[in-house]
């Protein structure tokens, strides 16, 4: 789980074929398949929300707000339909499938930024997967690593760990901060 959460189903293959031999790929196609609709069938019916997210973005919703992911748009979309954040992130969905890139390369989180109309510089990006944070933290972009796993990973230098959702306000609202007195002192 370590090695592979939030990675590229392609990327996950090739480094298994790299350590335990090919696959036939009219195999693997027909294996992806099935195991991308049978992914969408329990999304569907049995994902529930990380504990603390929907408070937390209740509580932030005065920030705009994206989702940036390896996955296909319709898993994402069917995901955020299934624990009822829709609403939330709109049609701001950002899959490496559509935007042809994926992490870590820091494309995907420039791509959003730039369609939202940021600065990488002026988002913070919070991302429960290692490969992301290094995207996120290669995008030039304020980091946070939701870190369910704090025994068995560590957090990469330069990201904010936390370890609950509920955390999160508290955390943006520390930054946001930071950020307006920089800005002051930097103007005086």
């Amino acid at each position: 789980m370590g090695d592979f959460r939030g990675a590229r189903f392609r990327n996950i293959v090739a480094t298994l074929e790299a350590q335990h031999g090919r696959v036939d790929p009219d195999h693997l196609e027909t294996l992806e398949a099935a195991m991308r609709a049978n992914l969408n069938r329990r999304l569907a019916t049995d994902l529930t929300p990380i504990v603390g997210a929907t408070e937390a973005l209740a509580a932030l919703t005065d920030y705009p707000m994206g989702v940036v992911s390896n996955g296909p748009e319709n898993k994402v979309s069917t995901s955020l339909n299934t624990v009822g954040l829709t609403e939330v992130f709109g049609n701001r969905i950002f899959s490496g499938y559509t935007a042809n890139c994926w992490k870590p390369d820091p494309c995907l989180y420039l791509h959003a930024a730039s369609i939202m109309g940021f600065a990488a510089e002026d988002c913070i990006a919070i991302d429960d997967a290692i490969v992301g944070v290094h995207a996120a933290l290669a995008a030039g972009m304020t980091v946070i690593h939701l870190n369910r796993f704090p025994d068995a990973e560590e957090t990469p230098e330069g990201a904010i760990m936390i370890t609950s959702m509920f955390q999160l306000p508290t955390v943006i609202s520390s930054i946001q901060r930071q950020h307006q007195g920089a800005l002051r002192v930097s103007h005086a």
